[in-house]
């Protein structure tokens, strides 16, 4: 992995007034630390941030570039960037966590998964799913793996690649339980059944036939009525109730 370089200065403490002054004028804030140091309050030019860190998947090793002088020690230090805040509405950058690794000690990191290929499973109609886009590796600090390859051609329906089946790097060791899968191939979604346009329709037990009478009374005949409608015999009732009031 080619290492990125960033330059960066060091910056007073100050509030949140004086965060939101460095951000109108194009800096963003950030904060220098590591398991054997003390934490560095810094800065980072946006523009150069946008240009070269915006767009980093998973873990990348950073150099960090100062001018020197009585700053000498934030000088040529590697670094991971650890945490970035953005604003929840116009997604720009509010804060840096910048990490600083040994390189000559092993450590855990985060790394993107790639798949390439076309499924066999989808040629056939399914629906190729990633479930994880990165996965935890342990290594050292040089040979982060920019991004993991996964071959997802040979995946027919339901089949799946899983954590044991990556090929990684010399060095490189995956965290994580083995039979956990990374993606699969959904079968195709089945839509509801429907009857055929012009089918005939089944009859139902115990239903006359089409055409067929029906006597007066039988079960299943439609209620005798007076006057066009349904409501002879309910009129009939009523007259008689009338005057009763509700009981």
């Amino acid at each position: 992995m080619e290492m990125v370089e960033v330059r960066i200065e060091r910056r007073d403490g100050g509030g949140k007034g004086r965060a939101r002054k460095m951000r109108r004028a194009g800096v963003i804030p950030a904060i220098f630390y590591g398991p054997k140091r003390t934490t560095a309050a810094i800065a980072v030019r946006a523009d150069e941030f946008k240009q070269k860190l915006a767009r980093l998947e998973g873990s990348h090793l950073i150099r960090l570039v100062h001018d020197g002088g009585k700053d000498a020690d934030l000088h040529d230090k590697s670094v991971l960037l650890r945490e970035v805040q953005r604003h929840p509405v116009t997604g720009d950058v509010l804060h840096v966590d910048f990490f600083e690794v040994d390189l000559t000690e092993r450590l855990t990191v985060s790394v993107a998964l790639r798949f390439v290929g076309k499924a066999v499973g989808v040629v056939e109609g399914g629906i190729l799913q990633p479930i994880l886009r990165e996965i935890e590796v342990e290594c050292l600090p040089t040979e982060i793996p920019e991004f993991i390859e996964i071959d997802v051609s040979h995946l027919t329906i339901h089949q799946a690649v899983h954590l044991s089946e990556v090929k990684l790097p010399d060095g490189v060791v995956a965290m994580g339980e083995p039979s956990q899968p990374l993606v699969s191939v959904l079968p195709p979604s089945v839509e509801e059944a429907k009857p055929a346009e012009g089918a005939e329709a089944v009859p139902v037990e115990g239903a006359p036939a089409e055409g067929a009478a029906v006597a007066p009374g039988a079960e299943g005949a439609p209620a005798e009525t007076k006057g066009g409608d349904a409501k002879g015999s309910e009129g009939k009732e009523g007259k008689g109730r009338k005057g009763g009031g509700e009981s």
